[in-house]
């Protein structure tokens, strides 16, 4: 299982990185329908915070922005899907048992974990991004103050030549 095809169907809904129970069937080539009852079998192992289905709202916003989720012709377009948090996937593992669960289980957790410390490598560059910035924002205003003064002690040169002279002449 390639750790890219999985990272294309993790999504961020409510501030969390979740998979949608459709994508999660595919990957564990189960029906959805069928991932879900085992789920609903189990359901004390997948509080709020490891499972959640999407709100029609959220549901319509994704439907527009990702391509599988338009595949969904089967799907009854008034019940949401599940969305599944890196806990709720992991979670998955003690209810589908099966050899394929468990290997597709093992890459999906290395996504999620691939995907966290592509954020926090991400973090550092945007700071030291930021620290560089910061640095050279100061040097780049003390040259334009400098090309400034420069140029308006030229401008004041060259109204000082343009201006009519008064008072004795020497010839």
């Amino acid at each position: 299982m390639h750790l890219q095809v999985i990272q294309t169907k993790i999504y961020e809904i409510r501030g969390q990185k979740i998979m949608l129970d459709f994508d999660l069937a595919e990957l564990y080539d189960v029906q959805t329908k069928r991932l879900n009852e085992a789920v609903k079998r189990n359901i004390e192992r997948f509080p709020e915070r490891f499972m959640f289905r999407l709100t029609i709202t959220e549901w319509e916003n994704m439907r527009s922005k990702i391509a599988t989720a338009s595949v969904q012709t089967k799907r009854n377009t008034t019940v949401t899907p599940y969305a599944f948090t890196e806990h709720g996937v992991t979670m998955l593992a003690s209810v589908l048992k099966s050899n394929k669960a468990i290997k597709v289980n093992i890459a999906i957790v290395e996504a999620f974990i691939s995907l966290k410390e592509f954020a926090l490598n991400y973090k550092e560059i945007a700071d030291k991004l930021k620290e560089l910035e910061s640095t050279y924002n100061k040097q780049f205003n003390d040259v334009y103050e400098a090309i400034n003064y420069l140029l308006q002690k030229d401008k004041q040169e060259i109204a000082q030549k343009k201006r009519n002279k008064i008072g004795y002449n020497e010839r």
